[in-house]
């Protein structure tokens, strides 16, 4: 886990099955925590970014429907319910411990174009040097793409455009397992973490294989994805469990724990 406690820049990306319980209403325990540590990372010097899914999940849940909606229309009107209740927890939590955040809807094509993603680098750097920790999601209620997979397809992905866009100089993806297994470990009792990878390679990938939950739209498929995007890009990631806050914690201050892909 090389050099990650001396990190200043960090992006750390939160799912939906982290976020929230089964019923898609907040985990608000987990929540409250995951502000406090960050919060107190942003104390010690560093910059955090924090990328979160959450929107539709929380929508759904708020809303008190049993499972995620299908239809397009559906979900870009739920998760206008969802990234308000999201945004407002978020704004709560953090303001507890007196620290300013900012959201940042991003749409792929925004962070494409040379001007839009100029502006959106000009934006992240002045909210740093105001130290303000951005709160980034993806814009669902405004372009259809995000919601059908055509654009950045999950937050996953997302985080490692982010990652890229603000110079970090770690990734940090919270699931809901230990890490990447070289087996799935809902099949296979003696499947074994993977503890550092040298380079993502094809036969990896397909050991990264599988759909999200129920709440959210990502997998370690997706997250092996991005690592790859970062990486390549110079950027080292990390994916851990993130039901314990304090895995997140013992990471940043330089523990060795879940998997680790080394920058190329």
């Amino acid at each position: 886990m090389s050099g990650l406690n001396e990190a200043k820049r960090v992006v750390v990306k939160v799912g939906t099955s982290t976020l929230t319980h089964e019923n898609g209403k907040l985990n608000l325990k987990r929540m409250e925590l995951l502000c406090r540590v960050l919060t107190d990372f942003q104390n010690a010097g560093r910059e955090i970014t924090l990328v979160t899914s959450g929107a539709i999940g929380v929508g759904f849940g708020k809303l008190g429907m049993k499972e995620r909606p299908t239809e397009t229309s559906a979900k870009q009107a739920v998760a206008a319910v969802g990234q308000c209740e999201l945004m407002f927890m978020y704004d709560k939590f953090f303001g507890e411990y007196n620290q300013n955040v900012a959201q940042v809807l991003l749409t792929k094509n925004i962070t494409e174009a040379e001007k839009s993603r100029q502006n959106v680098q000009n934006t992240f750097a002045e909210l740093f040097s105001l130290g303000v920790i951005p709160i980034v999601n993806e814009n669902d209620t405004v372009d259809t793409a995000e919601l059908e997979g055509a654009n950045f397809g999950d937050n996953d992905m997302l985080s490692a455009i982010v990652a890229q866009i603000v110079c970090a100089d770690a990734l940090i993806m919270l699931t809901d397992t230990d890490g990447l297994f070289d087996g799935d470990p809902r099949k296979n009792a003696g499947a074994k973490i993977i503890g550092e990878v040298e380079e993502i390679t094809q036969e990896l990938e397909q050991l990264a294989s599988g759909s999200g939950s129920n709440r959210g739209t990502g997998g370690m498929a997706t997250k092996v994805k991005a690592a790859k995007l970062a990486t390549t890009a110079g950027i080292p990631c990390y994916i851990i469990n993130g039901q314990d806050m304090d895995n997140l914690h013992d990471l940043l201050n330089g523990g060795r724990l879940g998997t680790y892909f080394k920058a190329r």
